[in-house]
């Protein structure tokens, strides 16, 4: 009766150690989701500024290379029967310059 009753005892003494390592352990589950959840946010936040980034180069390139574009057709470098001269007099340089 009394090894029985010391069994009873250990048996309860480790359930309640195995229900406490049982809560611990489901703690540290959930807190490892929250912190992939925050970490997921965070990333498809970014992913977000970088996709409007994106957008906004590629308009910027888009009206560069219509100004370019547009450029090219009235630069005097360009036209010159001559091109073939690495260096460019400074006036006609200059005529390509914006002021």
């Amino acid at each position: 009766v009394f090894q029985s009753h010391e069994e009873d005892d250990r048996k309860v003494r480790r359930r309640e150690k195995n229900r406490v390592a049982a809560q611990r352990s489901r703690k540290k589950q959930t807190q490892k989701a929250d912190k992939l959840h925050e970490e997921y946010e965070c990333l498809e936040q970014e992913n977000t500024s970088l996709k409007r980034e994106i957008g906004k180069l590629t308009d910027e390139m888009k009206h560069l290379s219509e100004v370019l574009k547009d450029h090219e057709k009235i630069c005097p470098l360009l036209h010159c029967t001559m091109n073939f001269v690495t260096i460019p007099r400074p006036d006609a340089l200059s005529s390509c310059l914006p002021r």
